[in-house]
């Protein structure tokens, strides 16, 4: 159950001065809440998580979410691998697994069934870590409101590899193209499609001379 303390509880508790709370809540590092009569209260978990101090997880069932962009990349078999790591690492972590997703889809879609069903338990208050192999199969943007929406919920995102740029080209280059499509349906209607195609053309033919050239500088 959370705690929320008044300003003069936290400087007493953990000396933080009322124009601390009041920067770091302008800079969204802290997220207080108001009372009816106006006057703010701190979560004490946030603020012990902002100082580096140790949160405690209160339990430890655990939500797998795994996915690939293409189909080809699920067929090439690293779907069920990455899936397979996270269950080896969750295991070694001694986390009882109550749930497993995995989907074939893109990062920037937001209408992914799987995703929706990992929420669905969050909200539910059926989990307490949520285990992904990097931020980015969860989502390629926004990934900042989805783990606080999570921390709402006293649940806890857990990256097992959390350097960037993991991806294959490949999944890259598909991702830019659904940018470009929606972009061009938003902004020239009917001829939204010709336009995408054309720009498509252009990213996939940089992409491969991008490769060529990348093939010939080897000896």
């Amino acid at each position: 159950m959370r705690k929320y303390l008044t300003a003069k509880e936290v400087k007493k508790l953990y000396n933080l001065h009322i124009s601390t709370l009041h920067r770091w809540s302008r800079e969204g590092i802290i997220h207080p809440i108001k009372t009816a009569g106006g006057h703010r209260r701190y979560d004490e978990s946030e603020l012990l998580a902002v100082m580096g101090k140790t949160v405690e997880i209160k339990g430890n069932r655990c939500a797998i979410y795994a996915r690939v962009s293409t189909k080809k990349q699920a067929d090439n078999g690293n779907l069920i691998r990455q899936l397979e790591r996270l269950q080896g690492i969750a295991k070694r972590r001694k986390y009882a697994v109550v749930a497993e997703y995995q989907e074939v889809a893109s990062g920037l879609n937001e209408n992914r069934k799987e995703l929706s069903k990992l929420l669905k338990i969050i909200a539910g208050g059926q989990v307490d870590i949520v285990l992904i192999e990097y931020r980015d199969r969860l989502t390629r943007f926004g990934y900042k409101h989805l783990k606080e929406f999570c921390r709402q919920f006293n649940v806890v995102i857990e990256e097992v590899d959390d350097r960037p740029n993991k991806e294959p080209q490949e999944e890259l280059v598909e991702d830019m193209i659904a940018i470009v499509t929606g972009f061009s349906a938003r902004l020239y209607g009917k001829r939204g499609g010709r336009v995408a195609k054309k720009l498509v053309q252009v990213i996939e033919s940089e992409v491969a001379a991008g490769e060529n050239d990348g093939n010939g500088s080897n000896p």
